[in-house]
């Protein structure tokens, strides 16, 4: 019996760690990261939110090939995210596989997916005939 409950475990342990390691962060953790002011170890009592209120211009961010902040390219979203740790909010950025970074990513690629409105179709009336 025990044997059985451990062959059902597996799946479940299996689906928990891919999610963690794949890249599936968290975006509530990742979106707590983004209003917290000591993230990656902030010394200037600002977080990304004081920049980007309410993720403002950064919906789209996370699916670029290259970021451009302040004249300066970037070549990935995590070494964007460690541009800002490091300058205006005077950290010590992190590690890109790290857990925060993994989340804060998931929190950032969640605006994209907000941004997307469905388009509306406009029916056209019939002309009016004479």
């Amino acid at each position: 019996m025990k044997f059985i409950k451990g062959l059902l475990l597996i799946p479940m342990i299996t689906v928990l760690f891919s999610s963690a390691f794949a890249g599936g962060g968290d975006v509530k953790k990742g979106k707590t990261l983004f209003n917290d002011p000591k993230f990656g170890g902030g010394t200037a009592g600002k977080s990304c939110n004081s920049c980007h209120p309410d993720g403002k211009g950064l919906e789209k961010s996370a699916d670029k090939k290259e970021i451009s902040i302040m004249g300066n390219k970037m070549k990935s979203i995590e070494e964007a995210v460690n541009a800002c740790i490091k300058n205006p909010m005077k950290g010590k950025g992190l590690d890109v596989k790290s857990a925060d970074m993994v989340n804060i990513v998931s929190y950032l690629k969640s605006l994209g997916k907000k941004a997307e409105k469905p388009k509306k179709v406009e029916e056209k009336m019939p002309e009016k005939t004479k």
